[in-house]
């Protein structure tokens, strides 16, 4: 992996492209960190992640140098220290509707008053081998907050979401979205507006604008409305793609 931290490249506009993980396993994590993709986020809203599931997760991401997101099931303040001081590089929070929400979340994933509670025994924290100076620096250069935006009301309001303090990416989560706008297609042309408004305010603000993609077919398309990351499938579809292939393969094979 590059020396340069996720949350520089991601604010500067790299092209950059992960995966979420929905099975709590240390080996997924060594196997996705050799593939060459720039970050992997575990999915704790939608799959079994406990804290003790995120722990070796965490443990063998940060020994590779791979930076791991976790997408939390709420925002609340509890959920966000317990991924933080486990070693996350960031968060995907969800739900994110309102400027007070992206506020709340932004100061909760921070250290100041009323924000991350310090603790330097942590494994983010190196287990007590860093100064508070220290730690508090490696804070504000590598802690990534992302607001996904979900609801037609976040959309409404993703210029004021986009211009929080403590915001760095905006997330447009295109099946809730979707449901939300009355459509059962995530591609449908509403979701798609969604995309490019929410792609306008975080190019004029200086954060970073992603979706989630099934596959990469459509990223040119979103990269043009000024989207630059992707999270792209999990690692439960790239098992079911490549074994579907290999059962249809075989259907073609005749005896000798």
């Amino acid at each position: 992996m590059t020396d340069e931290s996720l949350r520089t490249r991601m604010l500067r506009g790299d092209m950059l492209a992960g995966t979420f993980l929905k099975t709590p396993n240390l080996q997924m994590i060594e196997i996705l960190a050799m593939t060459g993709m720039d970050f992997v986020c575990l999915d704790a809203e939608h799959a079994p992640f406990d804290r003790s599931a995120i722990d070796p997760c965490m443990a063998i991401g940060r020994a590779m140098n791979f930076p791991i997101l976790v997408r939390v099931p709420d925002g609340n303040p509890a959920e966000i220290l317990k991924a933080l001081d486990c070693g996350a590089t960031g968060l995907v929070i969800p739900h994110v509707a309102t400027p007070e929400k992206a506020a709340n979340i932004a100061k909760w994933s921070r250290f100041g008053h009323g924000g991350r509670g310090y603790a330097g025994s942590s494994r983010w924290a190196s287990y007590t081998t860093k100064t508070m100076p220290e730690l508090l620096k490696q804070s504000a250069e590598e802690t990534i907050v992302i607001a996904q935006i979900e609801e037609p009301e976040g959309v409404e309001a993703i210029d004021a979401i986009a211009s929080t303090d403590g915001i760095d990416g905006l997330f447009v989560g295109p099946a809730d979205l979707a449901v939300c706008l009355g459509v059962n297609n995530p591609a449908a042309p509403e979701v798609m507006q969604a995309m490019a408004t929410v792609g306008a305010a975080a190019k004029k603000h200086g954060r970073a604008a992603m979706t989630f993609i099934p596959n990469m077919t459509k990223a040119q398309e979103l990269a043009n409305m000024g989207l630059s990351m992707f999270f792209v499938a999990s690692e439960q579809s790239f098992i079911l793609d490549a074994a579907r292939g290999v059962a249809s393969d075989m259907k073609t094979i005749k005896k000798a």
